[in-house]
């Protein structure tokens, strides 16, 4: 059990590959993808992330408000955890070509792509994204970077997957029945990637989510909370699973994480039982005792307080908006 992979089942990432790019130097276009074109990519998404992944040559990358460009080769992973836009050319001193205005379909019903530039040196990327609740993604969401570097072609583990999604661009020109399944989970694989790839390049004196990871006994304590929300957890508990005493933990744990335990367990709770609200038709009562509240009242309270008004109102809101379950 470890929580990186606990987290990850619960957010039941939607995920995909939606665009492959070729360039030729010089080049420089504006990828600042807004309301309307995350809607375009997944209508019911409440967040999105986007990557690129270089396939083929280099090029520079850089978001609004850096004070420096983050080169890129073939193999690397670039990726905007909080869908910042961004500018991406071989010259980013260039007038910028809004992305949006470059796109083409695919004559045969493939990836959606594009092709811009000056004739010279070669650049080719697919750009893919993921999607997932932002309330179950905060813990996570909150401890990234605005962009994130991968060097995956550096990684023989990875190398597989940037071969395979290679291909399976290719195989879009030509799309085989299960392409599109195949192409969203090696996404979700490049994703689990990049997050062990940042986890294990973070200094020492790090602080925030993917630190207590590196930490044996505040990431048992994590894996325990997010693989059994329900449970009626104490600190003592999770101190004694996790081999501290409750003070210890308790100090550990707020230190690197930056809140107490039983407090990272009730956002998380509420956000298990906000998705449920969304998603489901279960009765109020069942939710409540699935994330590990013993009453609906008690439920009721700590909901109004998370989310400022009662689960009851939060569905109905959640349904009137068309985002619910129908």
């Amino acid at each position: 059990m470890d929580a990186l992979s606990e987290i990850l089942k619960a957010l039941r990432l939607n995920s995909g590959i939606f665009l492959e790019a070729e360039f030729t130097a010089p080049w420089c276009i504006d990828s600042a993808p807004g309301k309307d074109d995350v809607r375009h990519i997944l209508p019911s998404a409440e967040h999105v992330t986007l990557y690129h992944l270089l396939t083929e040559g280099a090029c520079s990358a850089r978001i609004p408000g850096a004070t420096g460009a983050v080169a890129l080769e073939a193999g690397d992973l670039i990726m905007f955890p909080h869908g910042d836009g961004h500018r991406i050319g071989s010259d980013l001193q260039l007038a910028p070509v809004a992305a949006e205005t470059l796109v083409m379909p695919s004559p045969e019903g493939g990836l959606v792509r594009i092709k811009h530039g000056g004739g010279g040196a070669r650049t080719r990327f697919v750009c893919g994204y993921l999607a997932c609740d932002s309330r179950l993604c905060k813990p996570l969401l909150d401890a990234l970077p605005r962009m994130l570097k991968v060097p995956m072609g550096q990684g023989p583990a990875s190398a597989w997957i940037i071969d395979t999604l290679r291909r399976g661009a290719a195989e879009t020109h030509a799309p085989r029945a299960g392409a599109d399944a195949v192409l969203a989970k090696l996404s979700e694989l490049l994703f689990v990637e990049a997050m062990r790839y940042y986890l294990d390049s973070l200094p020492d004196n790090e602080r925030g989510w993917f630190a207590g990871l590196r930490d044996p006994q505040v990431s048992r304590a994590l894996a325990l909370m997010h693989a059994n929300p329900g449970r009626a957890w104490t600190v003592d508990d999770l101190g004694r699973e996790s081999g501290l005493s409750r003070s210890s933990l308790a100090e550990r744990f707020a230190a690197l994480i930056g809140e107490p335990p039983m407090q990272y367990l009730t956002r998380w709770r509420l956000a298990l039982a906000a998705r449920a609200l969304k998603e489901t038709r279960e009765p109020m009562l069942r939710i409540a005792e699935q994330v590990g509240y013993e009453s609906e009242a008690a439920f009721n309270r700590a909901f109004k307080r998370e989310f400022g008004m009662p689960p009851a109102t939060w569905r109905r809101h959640s349904r009137d908006d068309g985002t619910g379950d129908t």
